[in-house]
């Protein structure tokens, strides 16, 4: 059983620790648990690691967000890895901070890396792990509000929610996105 998940992000320095960069910040912190380094390969910053008997490659695409898409068709194309073994790590304005969702399938709801996605994979049935960003922000400051970084009293919270971000996507390796869901959306 192979799976890939995908980190959604940009890579550049000055979107290290933004909202928008949580999938990468997730990716590395799974990484750092199973003690494996990414490389820089084809569209992507990529690894793989083994969990309960199965692989796990991660992609963190080096497409920025908005051609996110064109990673992901190549890792799953590469890899043979069907889209419901897929897990997108993404950003998500319609939750408040600290909620984590699993869900099966969605729309990009304006998201432009779910949006390239979509766009390659024609469908919306790819499973994701929604990390709620909340939306505080002014009318037509969304792009200001993603591309900064969490607020003070967000900061304490964020290290405990990667680690179940973490484990939300071991378990969607290990018994898959309903049973994770059942376990993890509260």
């Amino acid at each position: 059983m192979k799976y890939l998940i995908v980190a959604l992000g940009n890579i550049g320095q000055e979107y290290a620790d933004t909202r928008h960069n949580i999938g990468f910040m997730i990716a590395d912190a799974l990484a750092a648990k199973y003690k494996v380094g990414f490389s820089n390969l084809k569209l992507a910053y990529y690894t793989e690691l083994a969990y309960k008997g199965r692989k796990v490659h991660v992609i963190k695409p080096t497409t920025y967000m908005n051609l996110s898409g064109k990673a992901v068709n190549y890792w799953m194309q590469e890899l043979k890895i069907p889209v419901e073994n897929i897990l997108v790590l993404v950003d998500d304005l319609a939750l408040p901070f600290g909620s984590l969702r699993i869900k099966p399938k969605g729309s990009s709801a304006g998201h432009n890396g779910l949006k390239s996605i979509e766009s390659v994979l024609g469908s919306q049935a790819y499973p994701r792990l929604r990390f709620g960003i909340s939306d505080n922000f002014a009318k037509g400051r969304q792009v200001d509000y993603v591309l900064s970084g969490f607020d003070e009293d967000e900061q304490p919270e964020l290290p405990s929610l990667i680690d179940r971000s973490v484990e939300m996507i071991e378990s969607f390796v290990a018994v898959g996105s309903e049973l994770t869901m059942t376990r993890f959306n509260k």
